[in-house]
């Protein structure tokens, strides 16, 4: 879901994407749940890396 709403965002600049994306990693955080593919994405300018 995340990758998803990214890739829309990114494709668009649909704010709700944005909206979703955001709240998307709020909630899991850095959690992986076999989705390799969120790692790849890039990261929103002004937001930080957290490793």
């Amino acid at each position: 879901m995340r990758d998803f709403s990214w890739r829309y965002f990114e494709s668009t600049g649909e704010i709700d994407a944005y909206l979703l994306y955001k709240e998307h990693q709020s909630i899991c955080g850095g959690c992986t749940q076999g989705n390799e593919t969120d790692s790849a994405l890039p990261q929103p300018e002004g937001e930080a890396v957290a490793d």
